[in-house]
């Protein structure tokens, strides 16, 4: 079976790195989260002006520079197609700048019938009330604001402590929803037009409905179910 390559769209709280976890762990596909790669160069950025400006604007919730992202993006997706993984992204691409210059490298590294475009639909509101009570862990993994999460203290994936993140205040919610309606809303139309069907899928259902709907959009364009990993 040739790699494949899963996009998942939608708004802050919408799922997608949850969504990604699910695709990566069942299915044996790498989950690319551009977040951490930004979070790597960060921390590892020292005083670089261009560095201190893109935390910056990290921290407010503000989109950072479409081309320094889509280098940083393009570079990592180039080294991991060497590996003839499957790929899910669950943040990128976030702009049209992004968007107009990685997709002829993911249709030259993978082909574009093997690319597939999910859209998760999330309300303003839900956005909201989701992310102003999410925890993140030590490694990252997202913990919906779901009552049934709300007793947990550590991460059950890798045990380590549950924390709230400075993005998750309900003032940056709210900044992250209007750059993603200003910002990504955009793309979809770009893709249309370049040929992809870009898939509803409703976000404000629970994760099993969510994951349910996302692998029978996988099913239907691939002609047959992914191989569960064992």
């Amino acid at each position: 079976m040739n790699a494949r390559v899963v996009i998942i769209i939608g708004p802050i709280g919408a799922g997608k790195g949850t969504q990604s976890d699910i695709l990566a762990d069942s299915f044996g596909m790498l989950h690319v989260e551009t977040s951490k790669f930004l979070e790597e160069r960060f921390k590892s950025g020292g005083s670089d002006p261009k560095m201190i400006e893109e935390k910056a604007k990290w921290g407010s919730g503000v989109l950072n520079d479409p081309e320094w992202v889509t280098q940083v993006v393009i570079d990592k997706v180039t080294q991991l197609a060497t590996e003839g993984k499957s790929l899910v992204f669950s943040s990128s691409p976030r702009t049209l700048y992004e968007t107009e210059r990685e997709m002829p490298v993911l249709e030259s590294l993978f082909g574009r019938e093997n690319v597939l475009i999910i859209n998760i639909l999330l309300s303003e509101a839900e956005s909201i009330k989701r992310n102003s009570g999410r925890r993140i862990c030590q490694l990252r993994h997202p913990i919906p604001n779901f009552p049934e999460n709300a007793k947990l203290t550590h991460c059950p994936k890798d045990g380590t402590p549950l924390e709230r993140r400075e993005l998750d205040k309900p003032d940056v919610i709210k900044v992250r929803y209007g750059e993603y309606v200003t910002r990504t809303e955009p793309i979809l139309k770009f893709l249309s037009e370049r040929g992809y069907e870009v898939l509803p899928v409703n976000g404000e259902q629970s994760i099993e409905a969510v994951a349910e709907d996302i692998l029978k959009h996988l099913q239907v364009h691939h002609q047959g179910a992914p191989t569960p990993i064992s």
